[in-house]
């Protein structure tokens, strides 16, 4: 058994599309659109196979959540890259685009080496080894 994909709720459906893109290399399907529901999104595969399905309706509320404290729900989606280095330079690769990285890179107690960054819309992602 495998994690199919993990769908995030979006409000620039285009921003989060080039944000995975650029740092995840995810290929990405044509835009499906529901004119009567108003919800449109796209599938985004990883290099690996697991996929993101982006997705943006009206009716759907935003969140006024603070990201800082943590809250009870999904927590984060971890990316493995494979090294220690890959880590580090996508660590850099984030701060350099003006993304701020919220922890690390570090070894942490359970014994991952990562960091932890914000997707555009405020969503926890660690890349780790």
């Amino acid at each position: 058994m495998r994690i199919e994909h993990v769908a995030i709720w979006c409000e620039n459906l285009e921003v989060m599309k080039t944000f995975y893109q650029q740092f995840f290399y995810a290929k990405s399907n044509e835009k499906y659109e529901n004119p009567l529901k108003a919800f449109q999104s796209y599938f985004l595969t990883l290099p690996d196979g697991p996929r993101i399905e982006l997705m943006q309706m009206d009716s759907v509320l935003v969140s006024s959540v603070d990201v800082t404290p943590q809250i009870t729900g999904l927590a984060h989606i971890a990316f493995s890259v494979g090294s220690q280095e890959k880590v580090d330079a996508m660590a850099a690769h984030f701060t350099d685009q003006g993304y701020e990285v919220l922890d690390g890179p570090r070894w942490t107690g359970d014994g991952y080496y990562e960091c932890v960054v914000l997707d555009p819309e405020w969503n926890r992602l660690e890349i780790v080894v």
